[in-house]
């Protein structure tokens, strides 16, 4: 309000003494011009803000990293990731006016179903105040390329829906041109002027073959997300850097057909986050930029429009040692096999103690297995229960009578020869001591059991005998002294 109130002062002042100002001389006129600019200039200064309804539109993978980016950029921790298009912003600030204002910042979802959404982010009286940027999920470098063209034809697309004119358009196309053309790294010195004067603007140099060959008239940023994960390609899938360094020509080629700038960050490391807010306030609000081109440090590469050409990327083509400059890159960064992994439950082994005392209560509730009764088939089922455990059960029945059955054999061979020897020795002849030793089958110790063994012999010894006609030594012959 001051300053319009001294605009208003200036040209009444001007107006009540133009009889006066006619009758001084001329040095008295180019005074009062003079006064009058000076005036001007810092009334114009004084009411100078930084403009508002600039607008940062964020492509990219699903999972790529545009929300946490832009959430970073604002200086915010927690955020809600949204669908479709979401909308946030970052603070900018000017020192030398003391003001600030807001960038818009809409990031576009991943999915190519809210491609349409676009029109919301940049409308067609905005694309002059507008930059593209589009990440790239680092963690996943064999999708680097395809990504990167399916974006570009998707903002190039929406450009052609927006129906600019073709002098909008085309005045678009040239400050771009321009833009690239008059780039000076910055020096060491400080106050450095990034830019050519007036003066060097008729040397400028021509576009090379390849420079700008798809021009968007918007200006581009190519930021290389999650390069932390550099360290992990080089560890998992056996990467080396002549692979880091294929990625990162074929990458630097496509950003100068754009005239795209490239920077690789690191939200974990926060690294580059602060070139990349520096360098987005130089484009959209022509703030002093002083960070010179990075591209020593493979992880945090930085190069921006205007610095980069066909000869530097070739120095990355030195170091090729198994690979070539113009392979095809789908070839050589191959997308790993997926890896399905089982997430199974985990199981804690319980004490010792514990199990046993389980089995126990266990083993207690069955009841106890008993042999076959006469007259009951061992191998019959019972009326109900599932078919294995009755089995299990008539087997081990089976297998519990069959040795009680053994030895019933084995007690009634026993006592059958008991009671036959006994009486061949009770009965014996005259002149046959009763219970003598000579008899071969002596009966041992009452209720003792003969083996199997031998009772198999004396069987045999006996029918031996009476087959050869043989007497038994248990009777005495005929005619011999009692």
């Amino acid at each position: 309000m001051a300053t319009s109130g001294r605009s208003t002062l200036l040209s009444s002042n001007s107006t009540g003494h133009n009889s006066t100002l006619e009758n001084q001389n001329p040095e008295d006129e180019d005074g009062q011009n003079l006064w009058s600019s000076i005036l001007s200039e810092v009334s114009t200064h004084s009411r100078s803000k930084l403009p508002s309804g600039k607008n940062v539109l964020v492509m990219g993978e699903v999972g790529s990293g545009k929300t946490t980016l832009v959430a970073k950029l604002q200086g915010v921790e927690e955020y809600m990731k949204g669908r479709g298009l979401e909308y946030l912003y970052f603070s900018v600030h000017d020192d030398d006016i003391d003001d600030q204002t807001r960038c818009n910042a809409w990031v576009l979802d991943g999915d190519l179903y809210h491609k349409g959404l676009q029109g919301v982010a940049v409308p067609v009286e905005a694309v002059g105040d507008s930059l593209l940027l589009i990440t790239l999920d680092m963690s996943r470098p064999w999708n680097a390329l395809d990504s990167l063209q399916k974006w570009a034809a998707v903002a190039r697309e929406h450009i052609d829906k927006l129906r600019v004119t073709p002098e909008t358009l085309r005045e678009l196309e040239h400050r771009l041109v321009k833009q690239f053309q008059e780039y000076v790294e910055p020096g060491s010195e400080e106050g450095t002027p990034q830019r050519r004067t007036e003066e060097e603007e008729s040397v400028l140099l021509p576009l090379g073959e390849n420079t700008l060959t798809h021009n968007l008239g918007l200006p581009m940023v190519v930021v290389c997300t999650k390069c932390d994960a550099i360290s992990t390609l080089e560890k998992e899938h056996d990467y080396r850097d002549e692979h880091l360094d294929f990625i990162q020509s074929h990458i630097r080629r496509f950003c100068l057909q754009y005239g795209a700038t490239l920077l690789y960050t690191s939200v974990k490391e926060m690294k580059n986050l602060d070139v990349l807010y520096k360098y987005l306030v130089h484009r959209l609000y022509s703030f002093p930029f002083h960070c010179p081109a990075q591209v020593v440090e493979r992880d945090a590469v930085f190069i921006p429009s205007g610095w980069d050409n066909e000869k530097k990327i070739a120095i990355l083509h030195e170091n090729f040692q198994t690979l070539k400059a113009d392979d095809n890159f789908e070839e050589v960064i191959v997308k790993p096999p997926v890896r399905k992994f089982v997430h199974e439950k985990e199981i804690q082994a319980e004490d010792d103690q514990v199990f046993l005392v389980k089995l126990q209560s266990l083993l207690a509730k069955q009841p106890p297995v008993t042999a076959g009764r006469p007259g009951q088939d061992p191998t019959s089922r019972a009326p109900s229960g599932s078919p294995r455990t009755s089995n299990r059960s008539a087997a081990a029945n089976v297998a519990n009578a069959m040795p009680q059955a053994g030895q019933t054999s084995e007690g009634v061979l026993a006592n059958f020869f008991n009671s036959l020897l006994t009486k061949k020795a009770g009965a014996g002849g005259p002149g046959t001591p009763a219970g003598g030793n000579n008899t071969p089958g002596t009966v041992r110790k009452s209720g003792s059991k003969l083996g199997l063994s031998d009772v198999q012999a004396e069987l045999d010894r006996i029918s031996s005998r009476e087959t050869d006609g043989e007497p038994s030594n248990d009777t005495p012959t005929d005619g011999q002294d009692t």
